[in-house]
């Protein structure tokens, strides 16, 4: 029997060593936390995961808390003009649909149930800070040691792949907050959606639905320019000033967002926080002191901001890329070689949501806002913007070069008109998007505030 030790315990280190275990293999895991540590902490994350990585847990039998958590079925996206009297009005709004319905669950929750279900099915949980040291020990002790855990020390082993990294300092300031409160979004009462509000200049704030340890929450996370007129967290530690700004943000920045939180509070006194990193891309393996080789996993080598929601996300994929490529490696070494190329199969999608990501912490050229002004006219490019969330490999056709985009905003225009003349099915036209306008309703041109282009083009 395969022995291979896991260190970190978070989706993609959890989400593996029960995969292999439930093949027969002999694991262990490395935690800083017991799963009691973990349950009674500080939120972790905002972890809105969509259709394929919640695929992958529910191949693994893993969806524990499917049937509790909000199923989110739009992703919407704002975006704010010019200031006004009353605060910064909406040039751009719309949602999409999704094709497979998303869903956040507390990490908290998930990474302490998960740990307890490895425990109880046989695997070993060692209750330890690993450190450099450590594992030049155990890995003469392992056929394989995977690095999972995308913090501390460890993370010196993986040098920075500059190449894959254009940032080495960080892009945004993270401010979260878990709430009880929120009230519906009234384009969509009935619908729930994660909400993208773009401010200029500002950042950005993400609205979303979520399971924490009190039941249902919507979480309220602040993606800040740093230095800019909300990078204002820094120094805080009192839940309740940290919720306080949070608000006072919204109430200046994105009023149509605060007047359904002015009654929230804080789901727990674990509720909120804050930090900022750069993002990185960095070398697979690591070689320690005495010569031994460990694989790094997820954001311990793939660590993207999350302005574009695909840190769990990117860590299931991971996860079941790495799985895969143990499963089909049998009996053979876990050599360089071999880590090499499972890493490369895990960045082929990595590398398109790294690609997304960045693009999305710089300026937005002007192709881009007229892509995102099309949303607001046209539901079907708010369906498929959406669903890219869940597939970013399908922006390389219509998303980064303006030529790229203005054919498809093209044949978007006319399959529109052709919708309108009677020669096509509305259907065609729409597809599954949901718009702010009715969805029977098709319009031949974009439509936008005229402020839109030269307010979104204000990001930096």
């Amino acid at each position: 029997m395969r022995k291979i030790l896991i260190v970190g315990a978070g989706q993609s280190g959890l989400q593996l060593a029960l995969g292999l275990q439930s093949q027969g293999y002999e694991l262990t895991l490395m935690s800083n936390r017991t799963a009691d540590e973990i349950r009674g902490g500080r939120v972790m994350s905002t972890q809105c995961m969509f259709h394929t990585a919640l695929g992958h847990e529910r191949d693994l039998e893993l969806n524990f808390w499917e049937e509790r958590a909000p199923r989110i079925e739009g992703l919407g996206v704002s975006v704010a003009g010019p200031p006004a009297p009353g605060g910064h009005p909406r040039v751009i709004d719309w949602v999409g649909r999704l094709d497979g319905y998303a869903q956040s669950v507390d990490q908290r929750i998930k990474m302490a149930g998960w740990m307890e279900t490895f425990e109880q099915r046989g695997g070993q949980v060692v209750i330890h800070g690993a450190t450099v040291s450590d594992l030049d020990v155990l890995v003469r002790k392992y056929d394989l040691v995977l690095v999972a855990a995308g913090k501390g020390e460890l993370v010196s082993l993986f040098g920075r792949d500059a190449a894959r990294s254009p940032y080495d300092t960080p892009r945004r300031a993270l401010a979260v907050a878990y709430v009880h409160g929120l009230g519906p979004r009234p384009e969509h009462p009935d619908v729930d959606a994660v909400r993208c509000n773009l401010v200029p200049g500002v950042g950005e704030l993400f609205v979303m639905p979520a399971l924490t340890t009190s039941g249902r929450a919507d979480i309220l996370f602040w993606e800040t320019v740093p230095g800019g007129p909300a990078d204002a967290f820094q120094g805080i530690t009192d839940p309740s000033e940290h919720l306080e700004r949070v608000l006072e943000l919204m109430e200046h920045f994105t009023p149509w967002e605060y007047a359904r939180a002015t009654k929230v509070e804080l789901t727990d006194a674990g509720a909120t926080l804050s930090g900022r990193y750069a993002p990185t891309v960095r070398h697979p393996i690591g070689r320690l002191p005495g010569g031994g080789l460990v694989l790094g996993v997820a954001d311990v080598v793939v660590a993207n901001d999350p302005i574009t929601g695909q840190g769990s996300n990117s860590a299931a994929k991971c996860a079941a890329a790495y799985l895969e490529s143990i499963l089909e490696r049998g009996d053979g070494p876990f050599d360089e070689e071999w880590m090499r190329t499972t890493f490369d199969r895990y960045w082929e999608s990595a590398r398109h949501v790294t690609k997304w990501t960045n693009a999305m912490l710089a300026p937005p050229p002007e192709h881009i806002v007229n892509l995102l002004g099309a949303g607001s006219a046209f539901p079907t490019v708010a369906h498929r913007i959406a669903n890219g969330f869940d597939d970013p490999s399908d922006f390389e056709n219509f998303f980064y070069e303006p030529e790229k985009t203005a054919a498809y905003l093209d044949e978007v225009r006319e399959a529109a008109e052709a919708a309108e003349a009677g020669d096509v099915a509305a259907d065609d036209v729409t597809g599954t998007g949901t718009g702010t306008e009715d969805e029977d309703e098709v319009e031949v041109e974009v439509e936008v505030d005229d402020h839109a282009p030269e307010a979104v083009r204000s990001f930096r």
